[in-house]
């Protein structure tokens, strides 16, 4: 028993949608914060691994835990910080969790750095615009902005309470580079080593090693007497000190650490600064220093969040879903991009589940510049699911492959959908996938075939989703209770 093949494209958009409807940031913070008379009850999701979808909670109340009880009456004025693409949400979760009374009384203000078409009024936290729309790089707006939230940080004092909002994409959104090291030189550095194939561990080891708020520094430069930080994680397995590089967590990596990965990937051959390399040995040895605010980081959310609602979602609809066990680091594109579309395939073509649920966040090797075209890494993974699609004939699979922020690449698209149409599309058209993908082109071999997903800022951030389902129903599957 088979779907019709125009159902699945439908199907496995919604199913994707459904996973990145699961991580709104705005109703994340909402249930994470809760106003009691003068208790602010802070709690973090129950669940666990992405493997338990089958243990959905049915309320808020039902969803989280409460890990900390903040006396009110102690406080005497709220600060709100952050950065991230899922910035603008969280501060507005915050603003409706804290409540009008809360506001006032306890004089809320805050500023928090975000991509530039997230930027909306609020009523006390300010948005800051730190970097242009699809522009995954700090800007100079960005030390700018990074600049106002350590003055307001250390503006605080012991009878302050402050709550750090941090989300993937912080790293770009707050730069505040090191004394002798300029934006430029971080700008270079990344450059390099993203081309280069460094994954998002190598990055931020560099990074936080050249910045004055990166790896523990917005904590240490905190003089509220308890900093909360909520997190919305992108990064597999959720390191702390990983996540937007960790402005609140300590680096447990060295200088030498990061010397070592500026070594490994030719960076002095790269042109990169001597005075990066020359900063780095400076600080060998120094001590860290401590914070002087009690520090809490609670976790609201991450890619199983996602993966799980895509899963039930999917489940709903009749499929009985496969979820693929989260990898730390997952490896080039192509790689993963080919793997999923052949493990998709043996689904259509054998019993047991016919969708899989997966998430993650591969890496791209750029082509030089003088051929590289446009896309993301989602759109790079697609095409190459795309290609194994074609040469086995695995047209009864439809797979889409998307940023849970809706950005991929310095781009207007999300990421990319195959399925039979788009498969046929392309072969009348004559475009070769190989070509495409060896030129990081994958935005163009989509565009004229309607199979770019476009979704806009999501304001939320937990990595890549992808799903794959196929047209064979087998007899007997469950479906959704």
């Amino acid at each position: 028993m088979n779907r019709p093949l125009a159902q699945l494209r439908p199907d496995v958009l919604q199913i994707w949608r459904a996973g990145v409807a699961a991580v709104d940031s705005e109703r994340l913070v909402r249930a994470a914060l809760r106003v009691e008379g003068d208790k602010l009850l802070v709690g973090t999701p129950k669940l666990g691994p992405a493997e338990r979808s089958d243990q959905k909670p049915t309320t808020a109340s039902d969803s989280q835990q409460t890990i900390l009880s903040i006396d009110l009456s102690a406080v005497r004025r709220i600060v709100v910080v952050g950065a991230g693409k899922a910035g603008a949400g969280m501060a507005a979760g915050c603003e409706a969790a804290l409540g009008p009374r809360i506001m006032a009384a306890k004089q809320v203000r805050g500023w928090l750095n975000v991509p530039a078409d997230c930027v909306r009024p609020l009523q006390a936290i300010h948005l800051h615009a730190a970097r242009a729309p699809g522009q995954n790089e700090p800007m100079p707006e960005g030390v700018a902005g990074a600049e106002e939230i350590l003055q307001l940080v250390s503006g605080a004092d012991a009878n302050d309470l402050c709550l750090a909002l941090i989300s993937g994409g912080a790293s770009a959104l707050l730069p505040a580079p090191a004394e002798g090291v300029t934006l430029a030189d971080k700008l270079a550095l990344t450059r390099h080593l993203s081309a280069a194939g460094a994954d998002i561990h190598e990055l931020n080891t560099v990074r936080k090693q050249l910045s004055r708020i990166k790896g523990g520094g917005l904590a240490r430069a905190c003089r509220a007497g308890r900093l909360i930080t909520l997190i919305i994680s992108d990064v597999i397995g959720d390191p702390l000190d990983v996540i937007g590089s960790g402005p609140t967590i300590e680096d447990p990596r060295s200088p030498a650490d990061a010397l070592a990965i500026l070594e490994r990937y030719d960076a002095r051959a790269a042109g990169v600064p001597q005075r990066v390399f020359d900063h780095l040995r400076s600080r060998a040895g120094a001590k860290p220093i401590e914070p002087t605010c009690d520090v809490t980081n609670l976790v609201i959310a991450n890619i199983a969040t996602g993966v799980d609602a895509a899963a039930a979602e999917a489940q709903r609809l009749g499929y009985t879903p496969s979820i693929i066990p989260l990898a730390a680091r997952e490896g080039l594109a192509d790689d993963v991009g080919a793997q999923l579309a052949r493990a998709a395939i043996g689904l259509s073509r054998q019993p047991g589940p016919d969708c899989l649920v997966s998430g993650g966040e591969p890496v791209v090797k750029l082509a030089e510049p003088a051929i590289r075209g446009l896309g993301g890494r989602n759109q790079q993974l697609a095409l190459a699911a795309l290609q194994v699609f074609a040469e086995a004939n695995g047209t009864d699979v439809a797979f889409v492959s998307g940023g849970t922020d809706g950005e991929d690449g310095p781009c207007d698209a999300a990421g990319a959908v195959v399925d039979a149409q788009v498969i046929a599309a392309a072969q009348a058209a004559g475009l070769d996938p190989a070509d495409f993908l060896r030129r990081n082109d994958a935005y163009h071999f989509f565009e004229p075939l309607d199979a770019l997903v476009k979704t806009g800022p999501t304001q939320t951030n937990v990595g890549d989703l992808r799903v794959a389902v196929t047209a064979r129903i087998e007899t007997g599957t469950a479906t959704a209770p």
